[in-house]
């Protein structure tokens, strides 16, 4: 297996395991991959960690493979990666990447697609497609410019800057930074802390993020007004409520 899957609680934890090679990505790992985002959708899982085995979250794809292949660089962003980075922004589930060391390429990409970034402080970031000849794939030019603005995107993609974790967090490319013994403690607290949110709000408010980098503001304002007319219909809203007026209710009982 070149993805450990494990599950605890309602959190699934997914880890690209190919050490030797510094996660970088095949065929197998790709397949693998789009198995476990596949069960990620089933109701015990409420979030997910992405991490990478050894000292590299993913250095991307793994040139060997293909050079070896006859599948060129555009179908297999069509067959493989374009379907996994995918299945990460339509899961209506929080995805926390803990990048625990270098990613590149590819491994950005994966990195930048997921809802939270947990770095550790032994992380560092390079694009990494322009030293070869090739551009920006699997979302990273949407992502980054998102991310960081137009012009510091285009000049990171294009110099080719390797980043460290600090620097990372400055420009907004990831969440925190934390030691690197604590980095998969600390992504764990974020996503159990957002798998015991109220599920439903917390997918819906995903695909409002989403929606607000293409959609207008009136287009917003009507995919607003439609999820939050579903969210107040599913049982997590009244649970929420009943117990909000409780605590407020015991408040002021307390003050009297």
């Amino acid at each position: 297996m070149v993805l450990e899957v494990a599950r605890e609680g309602a959190v699934l934890e997914l880890t690209l395991n190919r050490p030797d090679a510094l996660n970088s990505f095949t065929v197998d790992l790709h397949r693998e991959l789009t198995a476990a985002l596949k069960d990620a959708r089933m109701p015990h899982v409420r979030a997910v960690v992405i991490t990478g085995a050894g000292r590299a979250f993913s250095a991307g794809q793994d040139l060997a493979e293909a050079q070896a292949s006859s599948i060129g660089p555009g179908e297999r962003l069509r067959q493989f990666y374009n379907p996994n980075v995918r299945a990460i922004r339509a899961l209506e589930k929080p995805v926390v990447a803990a990048v625990n060391g270098v990613a590149a390429g590819a491994g950005v990409s994966l990195a930048l697609a997921c809802d939270v970034r947990v770095a550790s402080a032994a992380a560092s970031f390079v694009p990494g497609f322009i030293a070869i000849g090739l551009l920006p794939d699997s979302g990273l030019s949407w992502t980054a410019t998102r991310l960081l603005g137009e012009a510091r995107a285009f000049d990171w993609l294009t110099t080719n800057r390797r980043i460290g974790a600090e620097e990372a967090l400055v420009w907004g490319l990831v969440n925190e930074v934390v030691e690197p013994d604590a980095l998969l403690e600390r992504a764990h607290e974020r996503a159990a802390a957002l798998a015991a949110a109220p599920g439903e709000a917390v997918g819906m408010t995903k695909r409002l993020v989403d929606g607000a980098a293409t959609g207008t503001f009136d287009e917003q304002l009507e995919l607003e007004r439609q999820l939050q007319q579903a969210a107040s219909e599913h049982p997590d809203h009244a649970d929420c409520v009943a117990a909000f007026l409780s605590k407020q209710a015991a408040g002021v009982r307390g003050l009297m």
